[in-house]
C-alpha cells in the first residue's frame, strides 16, 4: 500500500499545507485565522483557541518529523507566542474563543482548549527548547488532570445530581494528548494514566450488547436510557481506536490491538451509510431519531480518522478487511471532500454527498484533522505493500 503514501505525502506538502502558510497567519494581531472560505478568504476574525492550539502543533510536529522548514518554525512560534500571551485567565484555564486582537470572547468552559493548548505548547517546545512553552504544556497538563471528574466546573449548565453523566470524550483526548507530550512528564505519571485510560475507554465506556463505545455513561458505568446516553459518534470510536491502538502497540498488547480494529470494524460498519455511503454523524443506539438535527451529515474528520485507524491496523496485523474498508474510505473521502481547484479539502456534506459549507475552516475545523490524517496515514503505510504487510511487527 506504498502508493497511497506517496499521494498522501504530496496531498500534504503540496497541497493542504500550503492552503494554511497562505491565508491563516494574522501578521498584525498573532495567532491563527480559521475561518476560511473555499478560496481562502478570511470570512470571520474570531479565534477559537483549540485550533490556535492545533495549529501550533501541527507546524511544530511537521518541522520535527517531516523536515526542518524554517517556515515551519515561525508558524509554530508565531502561534505559541499568541497563546502565551492572550489564551488564559487567571488561573490558567485557556479560554473558549477571542476576538483578532486576542480580547477574550468566551470563559473557559471548555477543557479541550486546555488540552489542545498543552499540546501546541509541547510541541513547540520540542523544537524550540523554550522552557516557558514547557511550563505552560506541563502547568495545564497537571490542571486538565485535576479537572477531570469536573471538566466544565462552574460553566456547566447541568442541575447537580439528577443525571450526572461521564463523558467520552475526555480520555479519549488523554490517550493520545499523554503520548504527544510525554517528552515533559514523569513516566510514573504516563504510565499510570495509559492503564487507567485503557481502562475507561475499553470498559467503563464500551457496550457489550452493540460492541460499540457510547458518547455518555452514568457515573458508575451503566447505560443511561436518555438522549444523551443513547447517542453514538462514529467517528469518536474510531478515532479513538487507533489512540489506543498506539498505546497498545507501545505496551507490545496483541490482543488489546485486535480488540481495538474490531470495535473500529464494528463501528464504520454501524455508522456506514447504505444508501448514499459515507459515514453518519449521529446515531441512536435504540434506533430512536436522533437529538442532533445534524445527525446525518458527512463531516470530513470522521472519515479522515477512519483512514488512519484502517492504516494502521492493516500495517499492524495484515488484516484483508481494514485494506478494504481503506480503499472504499479513500474513495469517498478524496471524491466528495478534496478541493482539487482551490486545495484543503471541504469540511461538511449532506446525505446525498453534496457539498453544505464551501468553507474549508471555521469554528471546529482548522489546520487539524486533513494534515494529521494524512501525514500518519503516509507514514504508517510508507514501508507496507498489499500482500506483504509487516505483519504484527509492531506488536509482540
Amino acid at each position: 500500500m506504498n502508493h497511497y503514501s506517496k499521494l498522501y505525502k504530496q496531498e500534504l506538502l503540496e497541497n493542504v499545507i500550503p492552503f494554511w502558510m497562505k491565508h491563516s497567519k494574522d501578521e498584525k494581531h498573532g495567532g491563527f485565522f480559521t475561518c476560511l472560505d473555499q478560496f481562502g478568504n478570511v470570512f470571520d476574525t474570531d479565534k477559537f483557541i483549540w485550533l490556535q492550539g492545533r495549529e501550533t502543533w501541527m507546524f511544530s510536529m511537521l518541522y520535527d518529523k517531516v523536515e526542518q522548514r524554517p517556515e515551519w518554525l515561525d508558524m509554530a512560534v508565531h502561534g505559541a507566542e499568541f497563546l502565551k500571551k492572550h489564551g488564559r485567565d487567571a488561573e490558567g484555564n485557556f479560554y473558549f474563543s477571542l476576538n483578532q486582537q486576542g480580547q477574550p470572547l468566551v470563559q473557559p468552559y471548555n477543557i479541550f482548549s486546555d488540552c489542545f493548548s498543552a499540546m501546541g505548547f509541547g510541541g513547540a517546545y520540542k523544537i524550540t527548547g523554550n522552557e516557558e512553552y514547557a511550563d505552560i504544556a506541563k502547568k495545564t497538563f497537571q490542571n486538565i488532570l485535576n479537572r477531570r471528574q469536573n471538566p466544565k466546573g462552574k460553566y456547566s449548565k447541568a442541575y447537580p445530581g439528577t443525571r450526572d453523566l461521564r463523558n467520552f470524550s475526555l480520555p479519549m483526548i488523554l490517550s493520545n494528548l499523554s503520548l504527544e507530550i510525554e517528552h515533559l512528564l514523569d513516566k510514573s505519571l504516563i504510565d499510570n494514566l495509559m492503564h487507567e485510560i485503557i481502562h475507561e475507554v475499553m470498559e467503563v465506556f464500551y457496550h457489550k450488547e452493540s460492541g460499540l463505545i457510547l458518547e455518555n455513561v452514568s457515573p458508575d458505568g451503566s447505560f443511561a436510557d436518555c438522549f444523551e446516553g443513547r447517542v453514538i459518534n462514529p467517528g469518536h470510536i474510531i478515532e479513538a481506536m487507533w489512540f489506543i491502538m498506539d498505546l497498545a502497540v507501545r505496551l507490545g498488547d496483541k490482543a488489546l490491538v485486535n480488540r481495538t480494529i474490531e470495535i473500529a470494524l464494528n463501528a464504520l460498519d454501524y455508522g456506514w451509510d447504505k444508501e448514499f455511503g459515507g459515514l453518519l454523524y449521529f446515531k441512536d443506539i435504540k434506533g430512536y431519531p436522533p437529538q442532533q438535527l445534524e445527525w446525518d451529515q458527512k463531516l470530513w474528520w470522521p472519515h479522515v480518522e477512519a483512514l488512519v485507524c484502517m492504516a494502521k491496523a492493516y500495517a499492524a496485523t495484515g488484516d484483508e478487511r481494514c485494506q478494504k474498508w481503506f480503499d472504499k474510505l479513500h474513495d469517498y473521502t478524496w471524491n466528495n471532500f478534496r478541493d482539487e481547484q482551490y486545495g484543503e479539502w471541504f469540511g461538511y456534506l449532506n446525505r446525498r454527498n453534496e457539498v453544505l459549507l464551501p468553507l474549508k475552516g471555521g469554528k471546529w475545523k482548522g489546520c487539524f484533522h486533513i494534515p494529521r490524517g494524512l501525514y500518519q496515514v503516509y507514514k504508517t503505510l510508507e514501508n507496507v505493500s498489499v500482500g506483504q504487510p509487516e505483519v504484527n511487527t509492531l506488536v509482540k
